[in-house]
Formats: structure tokens, C-alpha cells, sequence
């Protein structure tokens, strides 16, 4: 601490408030506005950290303006969406949330940060950990879905995968959990939008993956652009102050949104950027990104009184520790030094993560390809769309590095008959080439049809009203389906797709997501059965956008659904039911479980508590699979009414053909416990059920019934 509390009583308040000023470079389009030449800002001690600038030469020169040419010398730090994946583009998040693997996550996230840190990244704002049960939300694609126990699991392994063995390591780069907190709840799913969310919701939903993240410990944290219950999260302290600094003893950097200070005036709780300035600074935002309001509001909110220059010391030593923990002060250039770095191929990583975050939602006696299908045409917009495959934010990444589904395809079958056409366009209204892609279907004994969205159809500022198919793509698609050849639909998107009417009537229907480098290699090799599909849905996918927002965990009506009943909750319409639940996910295997069992019928409510649960798997297919087996618990009666069911665990069987195992899984008290009326976790006495299955279809889960019991009270 002593170097730091040197600089710090070396500095101008100029120069203190230029710590909390991070700027973009432009080599990245992030946002609606970029900073002009940062040069001289820089020499003058201006400028904290600069994002979207990566590479090392840029960084270099950058770096050594801020340690050679500016008065105290204090390097800056650099920042970049490294999301998934930097120059190795792996699976966006939604889709690699359902490998539902762990160690996988992790892997993939240090992976990515050995490359960033090589092209002098030392930050990365990722994980994005907003839990996601709206489609019809853009940033649904950068989420582990809509699940929170998933979301936390989510958040440590992706923290630990960036930060390494430490912040200082060469190839370490810090995580920015983002957004805190409510994102995901986007009114009408709309990005920006406002987000109302009850206390409870808070609690049990969106607090836990930050409070994961914090645990894990995480460098850095972001709040999110909304609002919750009318309180901007760049201004609301009892959040950011309160939760996160009190509560969970967060003591890293705070780093606003793209120019979210300023937009406190837009949200109608500053009067203008001098208040926006210390309302943010009060609440607890370190670090102002792009808008400059720091810079120049900071000044003359402390000429005004609201604000004390103590406030600025203290978020001030925050961002230098950061960048003492990063190595900066012993190091500048220490991550551009990373040489070896900069040469690892995870070529055959994004493989592996590719593969395992293929959905198969639906097989007809189709998949995997039989031999006797010779011609195979691969039609539609995505089918050769390198760009696409990579997603939405894609850093380093390079399109010409991405292998598409036709490309995979013709590489995994040499000896077969590929022929190909567009059909459409993603977008737009050119029906010409429908007439021509329909001739070379009926001719050929499968259809590989390959629709979807493009990648900036995901991601911030791309919500969709109607997440269906784009363009003219239904009508094409509707088209080809009408040649009566067997067409497997192949779906890229980074959002669950509302096209029941083709999903229905496809012979097998693959949800492959955006992928990214390895794409068409993981889709090729699902097609033809060399991988085994294992990926299952981290968010539920919806029938109709009616149902929207829709997840599994939702809580029981006082009039359940009842076909038979119109006065209960349903709709006239359509079923109450998603198209597909959450954990959905088909295999080339036949997975069954039975004998679920318990080592306690009964069980006391004391802190070191556990029930073990045990559960028999058996694959009756012929070929060896991966399943995951999803444990949910149930507390029927409460003191506040609880989901229907709640993921507490989830667990990997490794099955050989016509092999069984038992799966084990040991359940603390915390399993039991919820928020209370004061929202402190509490277990109460009473039955439970414990609910375990393939998905979250109730009809399908084995259940069992414990009791938990009050602890004896010895003095009784």
C-alpha cells in the first residue's frame, strides 16, 4: 500500500479524477459514441485505462505515452469484451451454458485469456451473468440462461478460468461480472428498458451468479444500464454500496456501463452532468467508461459540496490496486511479453466446446445420417455464412478462421454428393433463388436446411419483437419442405427460435446456436454421428411469443392450468406448455433412470445437514453417450409460496452402450433453505420433494419425499 498511497498523495485532483476516466480506441464498435485522439490526455494524466484497443504494437505505444511521457508515470490499464473466446472464437455463451460442464467453462475461459493477455489486454468485461428468461432480448446470447444456480456456476468458473492463478500472471487478464443486476428482466424484453423486479425475484434470481462471481473473486464488477424499481443501478447505492460492498465484502473496482453516468439525466434522477457525475460517484462507480462525466463533472461537483474529495481518494486507490494486482507498476508490458502465448492453438478446444453445444431438439429416425443417403443438399442463408458463425462479440476474432456447415460437411463426407445453394438471404425480400433450391432438393435423398440469424441479430441493442426466422427464410423454408424430401433443420441463432411450425414438421431439428470457429466441423460431426449430441437447453424454448417471458421455475396459481376448466391459467389458444423444457436435449443413446432413493427419510435442520440421493442410469441405446442427470427440489407447503421446482444440482453419466451407474448426489441444508419474509435464508420444517430427470418436464421426473425436522433442543 505504501506505493500507492504515494502516488496518490502526488496527485491532482486532475490527475486523480483522470485515474477514473477509461476511454475507448474505437478498434471496436462498442457503443454510440467513441473518444477522439487520447494521446495528449494521456501525456497529461487524464486517462486511467483505454478498451477496445488490443495488439501489441497499439498497446506498446499506448502504454508507454502513460510511463514515460506522463508526470507520475502510472501505467493504464487495457480493457476488451473478451466474451467467448479472443482470436479463438469458442460457442457464445447460451450455447456453451448447455455443455453444462463446469471444467469445460473454465477451460475455455482461460484459454481466451491467454490470448487476450498476448495482445496486451489486461481486463476483460465478461462474464455476463444477467439470468435470461426472455428471447425476445438480445442479450439472451451472452447469458448461461435462465437458471440461477447455473448462472453461479457459470460465473466462478468463468472467473477463475480468466484470472488464472492471479491477477499478476502473464496470462491472467481480470473479469468484469456483468450486469449488476436485472438486465435480463428488460421490460418487454427490450434492450435498455427498464426492469421491475420484486425483492424476492432479486434475491433468489439475480443476486446469486454476482454473489458467486464475488465469492470466486472476481477484480471487477458492472452495473447494468436499467433501472430496478425505479432506481438506475449506475446511482443505486444501496446495491452497489450496500450489497455489494457491506454485504459481500466486494472490494474491487466498480466500472460503469458505455457512457451510463450521463444517461442518469435521461433516466430523470440528475439535473445535469455535474449531479449525474456525484450521484454515480456516491452510489459507488469507480471508474466512468467513454462519457468523459468524471473528467468533467467530478471538478465542479466538488466545488457544489456534493461530493467530498475523499470520495474520489477512495475510488482512486481502488483503481491503482487494481492495477498494482495486475503487475502494472512492476510491469508495464509484462502480458506483451507473454511470447509463447500468442502461438497456442485451441483449435481443438473450440472443437470439443463446439460439439458439446449442439442441441438435438427433435430426431425422426433421421439422425445420424444413414449410409444409404448419398446426395444430400445443404440449402439456406447460414449454410456457408462464414461471418455468422462467430457471434456477437467476437474481440480478435477473424471470419476466414471460421469453417462453415457446408465446408464441414463436404470435409466429413468426401465420398458423397454435396451440392448447395442460398435459397434467400438472411434479411431482405429476393425470393429468386427459392425456385432453384427447390429443383436441386428434389433431388437428393436428405436436405440439410440451414436458417437462422445473423450474429448481429444477438447482443446488445438487438432485441426482436417476433424471434422468429428472418426475412423470407419461413417461406423458403416452407418451400423446401414441401419437395417432400427429409429435411433436417439446422438452427443458428443466439436465442431460442419461435418456429414451431417448421420444428414440427423437419425430420430432426438441431439447435447449433453460434458456434464460432469450429462450427462447421461440430455440426458435420453431430450430422453424421461421429459425436454423439450432449448439449441440453439452458433456457426454455418457447411455442409462441405469447408465452414470453417463460422459464421452468415459476410459481403454482391458486388455479393451475386445467384443460378442462377456462377459468384457470391458460390460454385459449395454445398449451401452457413450452415446446421444449429446459434440460431438453436429445442423444443418439437411450438414457433411462430408475430406483431413486435416499440415505434418510428424514433429515435435521442444522448447518453441517446432508441428505445423500442416489439415482440408477442406464443406457439402452448401442453406442456410448454423456447425459446429465438434473436434481430439483420442492417445498410444497411454506411461509412463502415456492417454485414449483428449483435446480439445486446437476451431475455428468458416462455411459458405455448398454452399461448403468449410479449417479450420487450429496445435498447440504442450503438445498432446502430460501429468503425468508426479511429475506434471510431460512429452512423451514416439512416435507420436501426431491424431484430428479433428463429435463424439467414435470411429467417425466421421479420424485421422492423427505422430511426435514427441528433440531432437538438439548435443554427440552
Amino acid at each position: 500500500m505504501e506505493l500507492i498511497n504515494r502516488i496518490l498523495s502526488e496527485m491532482t485532483l486532475e490527475e486523480k479524477v483522470g485515474q477514473l476516466n477509461l476511454v475507448t480506441a474505437g478498434q471496436a464498435v462498442t457503443g454510440p459514441v467513441a473518444n477522439g485522439d487520447m494521446t495528449e490526455n494521456i501525456r497529461a494524466g487524464f486517462v486511467g485505462g483505454v478498451f477496445n484497443l488490443w495488439g501489441r504494437d497499439a498497446v506498446r505505444a499506448a502504454q508507454k505515452l502513460a510511463v514515460e511521457e506522463s508526470r507520475l508515470s502510472v501505467p493504464l490499464f487495457f480493457g476488451l469484451d473478451v466474451l467467448h473466446g479472443h482470436r479463438t472464437i469458442f460457442p457464445v455463451p447460451l450455447a456453451e451454458a448447455g455443455a453444462f460442464d463446469v471444467e469445460l467453462w473454465g477451460r475455455t475461459a482461460r484459454a481466451a485469456a491467454v490470448e487476450a493477455a498476448a495482445d496486451g489486454i489486461d481486463l476483460t468485461f465478461a462474464p455476463m451473468l444477467d439470468v435470461a428468461r426472455d428471447p425476445r432480448w438480445g442479450r439472451i446470447v451472452e447469458a448461461p440462461g435462465e437458471d440461477p444456480l447455473v448462472a453461479a456456476e457459470f460465473a466462478a468458473a468463468k472467473v477463475k478460468g480468466f484470472q488464472g492463478e492471479g491477477l499478476s500472471a502473464q496470462g491472467s487478464i481480470a473479469a468484469t461480472a456483468k450486469h449488476f443486476v436485472g438486465g435480463g428482466a428488460a421490460l418487454a424484453g427490450r434492450e435498455y428498458a427498464a426492469a421491475d423486479i420484486s425483492e424476492r425475484t432479486l434475491h433468489e434470481v439475480y443476486l446469486p451468479p454476482f454473489a458467486a462471481a464475488v465469492a470466486a473473486g472476481c477484480a471487477a464488477i458492472m452495473p447494468a444500464f436499467n433501472s430496478v424499481a425505479g432506481v438506475p443501478m449506475t446511482a443505486h447505492a444501496e446495491l452497489l454500496r450496500g450489497y455489494l460492498r457491506t454485504r459481500l465484502a466486494f472490494e474491487g473496482v466498480i466500472i460503469s456501463d458505455y457512457t451510463a453516468v450521463p444517461e442518469l439525466v435521461q433516466h430523470g434522477v440528475a439535473a445535469d452532468l455535474v449531479e449525474a457525475a456525484a450521484l454515480a460517484l456516491k452510489a459507488g462507480i469507480d471508474v466512468d467508461m467513454v462519457s468523459g462525466a468524471y473528467l468533467h463533472g467530478l471538478p465542479q461537483a466538488l466545488e457544489r459540496g456534493l461530493i467530498e474529495e475523499t470520495d474520489i481518494d477512495a475510488a482512486v486507490r481502488r483503481v491503482l490496486t487494481l492495477k498494482r494486482n495486475l503487475g502494472l507498476f512492476e510491469n508495464p508490458y509484462r502480458r506483451l511479453d507473454a511470447s509463447e502465448a500468442a502461438t497456442c492453438d485451441h483449435g481443438a478446444l473450440a472443437l470439443e466446446a463446439a460439439r458439446r453445444s449442439i442441441t438435438l431438439l427433435t430426431n425422426r429416425d433421421i439422425l445420424p445420417l444413414p449410409a444409404d443417403v448419398r446426395r444430400i443438399a445443404v440449402v439456406g442463408p447460414l449454410a456457408d455464412a462464414r461471418a455468422e458463425m462467430l457471434g456477437p462479440w467476437y474481440a480478435a476474432g477473424r471470419a476466414e478462421s471460421c469453417v462453415t456447415i457446408l465446408e464441414g460437411l463436404r470435409a466429413a463426407l468426401p465420398a458423397r454428393e454435396i451440392r448447395h445453394h442460398p435459397g434467400v438471404a438472411i434479411e431482405g425480400d429476393d425470393c429468386s433463388g427459392v425456385d432453384a433450391a427447390c429443383a436441386l432438393c428434389a433431388t437428393v435423398d436428405a436436405v440439410v436446411l440451414c436458417v437462422g440469424e445473423s450474429a448481429g441479430m444477438s447482443g446488445e441493442a438487438a432485441s426482436r419483437a417476433s424471434p422468429g426466422l428472418p426475412g423470407r427464410q419461413r417461406e423458403f423454408a416452407e418451400a423446401i419442405l414441401a419437395t417432400g424430401a427429409p429435411v433436417i433443420a439446422v438452427l443458428s441463432s443466439g436465442r431460442p427460435l419461435i418456429a414451431s411450425w417448421l420444428i414440427e414438421r423437419a425430420r430432426a431439428t438441431l439447435a447449433t446456436w453460434l458456434l464460432g470457429d469450429m462450427a462447421g466441423k461440430a455440426v458435420a460431426d453431430v450430422l453424421t454421428g461421429r459425436f454423439n449430441p450432449t448439449a441440453r437447453l439452458a433456457a426454455t424454448w418457447p411455442r409462441e411469443v405469447g408465452q414470453i417471458p417463460i422459464f421452468y421455475a415459476t410459481r403454482s396459481s391458486g388455479r393451475p392450468p386445467d384443460a378442462g376448466n377456462p377459468f384457470t391459467s391458460r390460454y385459449l389458444d395454445i398449451p401452457t406448455e413450452p415446446l421444449f423444457p429446459f434440460g431438453h436435449g436429445l442423444s443418439y443413446a437411450q438414457v433411462q433412470l430408475y430406483n431413486l432413493r435416499t440415505n434418510v427419510e428424514r433429515f435435521e435442520i442444522r448447518d453441517d445437514a446432508e441428505l445423500e440421493v442416489r439415482v440408477d442410469v442406464a443406457n439402452r441405446g448401442t453406442i456410448a453417450t454423456e447425459e446429465t442427470v438434473f436434481l430439483f427440489v420442492r417445498d410444497p407447503v411454506a411461509s412463502v409460496a415456492r417454485p414449483a421446482m428449483e435446480l439445486k444440482a446437476w451431475a455428468k453419466s458416462f455411459l458405455d452402450a448398454g452399461a448403468a451407474k449410479t449417479t450420487v448426489f450429496t445435498l447440504s441444508i442450503e438445498s432446502f433453505s430460501f429468503p425468508g419474509k426479511n429475506m434471510q435464508r431460512r429452512c423451514e420444517p416439512g416435507a420436501f420433494e426431491i424431484l430428479v430427470g433428463l429435463n424439467a418436464d414435470p411429467k417425466t421426473l421421479r420424485s421422492i419425499r423427505v422430511e426435514a425436522v427441528p433440531t432437538p433442543n438439548p435443554q427440552a
